[in-house]
């Protein structure tokens, strides 16, 4: 397989945060984002330096995030310069006036491979509520009709939450209204702005897990989670049950393995094993900090001190990170520790030691249940 790689030296997805400047004040957001731009961020030429690093580490995908990457005018030219040198790049923008029609264009002249758009409600009333600013759902929704007048593969990105949880359905049926190739679903973590009282319960998490699994067997666009490790849990136990059914027995390495949970793979390819924070997932800031990801603020080092492989490979922290069988509690003990992990940056966030397990996940491993009935 094409992208079969070894996570403990190159990662699967690099997130560059090219600014942290954004027009928008999210509910949730993770960078605090500011209106102006910081002028600490890597410059151009520094920015080019990274993508040659980046390149070389096994050629990831590479993601533009921010804040919103419209607010520095020399996005195009950095996307133009990854693409030449053969690097799959998405882009994050935020929905606000910065998008353009001029601007969606030149994505699609220097190839772009993909933009995504975040979309929280199914209405404007809940969308721009969680956006902190009207109008952003109508904007957006304008957007994609462009996108897709110009053939431009999108993705819908939704941070679930106790705001939403109430219309995943209609969301669902929103996404393939709107033919996207993949709903990237997120799962609060309370960092940056994203408080502890927005998030949806342990039980709450279990459910959409389920309505997640059962909905990816009937629609025709993919579906990833990110920070929802646990997910995969959930797939494979679906699987296995799905095989006893059959009356096929087969182990939950099997399940791992058989079409569906790794997602097929799509424009961009998908992970064919589980990433996790520091584990196949780097995050780099507006300032070169490196990070297990950007949700799980850690610092790991600095790519204007350092080369990006030599600290996502030999950092403590990430080499920490990528050992399962280091983690605290039941995740560490846990029989699907090696595919899901839990969520190292909720860890962080609830406890503030990434290694703990992850807080919001009701599963009792075996080797605990044993416990218990030997006792």
């Amino acid at each position: 397989m094409m992208f079969e790689r070894d996570f403990n030296k190159d990662p699967f997805i690099v997130i560059w945060e090219l600014t942290r400047a954004c027009q928008l004040k999210c509910l949730h957001c993770r960078a605090e984002a500011q209106y102006r731009r910081d002028p600490r961020e890597l410059s151009f030429e520094e920015g080019k330096a990274l993508i040659d690093q980046i390149y070389e580490m096994n050629n990831p995908m590479l993601v533009f995030t921010g804040g919103d990457p419209l607010m520095r005018e020399d996005v195009f030219d950095i996307a133009e310069y990854a693409v030449k040198k053969g690097v799959r790049v998405s882009m994050t923008p935020s929905a606000t006036p910065n998008v353009t029609k001029e601007a969606i264009e030149k994505a699609k002249s220097v190839g772009l491979s993909r933009w995504a758009f975040s979309i929280d409600g199914p209405t404007a009333e809940v969308h721009d509520h969680f956006r902190g600013t009207a109008g952003s759902f109508d904007l957006t929704m304008e957007r994609i009709k462009y996108l897709h007048e110009l053939e431009i593969p999108i993705q819908i990105n939704t941070v679930i939450s106790r705001y939403n949880i109430e219309y995943l359905d209609e969301m669902a049926k929103m996404v393939e209204d709107l033919d996207c190739v993949l709903w990237s679903v997120f799962f609060l973590v309370p960092t940056g702005r994203g408080q502890e009282k927005d998030m949806i319960s342990p039980v709450e998490h279990e459910k959409v897990f389920t309505w997640l699994y059962d909905l990816s067997k009937r629609v025709k666009f993919d579906i990833k989670t990110t920070a929802a490790q646990h997910y995969r849990r959930v797939v494979i136990q679906q699987k296995m049950r799905e095989a006893r059914d059959h009356t096929e027995e087969i182990d939950y390495l099997t399940a791992l393995t058989k079409e569906g949970l790794t997602g097929s793979i799509d424009g961009l390819g998908r992970a064919p094993k589980g990433v996790n924070d520091g584990n196949g997932f780097v995050f780099i800031s507006h300032v070169g900090d490196v990070y297990p990801s950007g949700l799980l603020p850690v610092k790991a080092g600095n790519v204007r001190e350092q080369q990006l492989a030599e600290i996502y490979r030999d950092s403590p922290v990430f080499k920490s990170l990528r050992n399962p069988d280091e983690y605290k509690g039941k995740c560490g003990v846990c029989e699907f520790r090696h595919v899901c992990g839990g969520s190292r940056s909720r860890a962080y966030a609830m406890t503030g030691d990434y290694l703990e397990s992850e807080p919001f996940c009701v599963y009792i491993p075996k080797a605990l249940r044993k416990q218990k009935q030997e006792s």
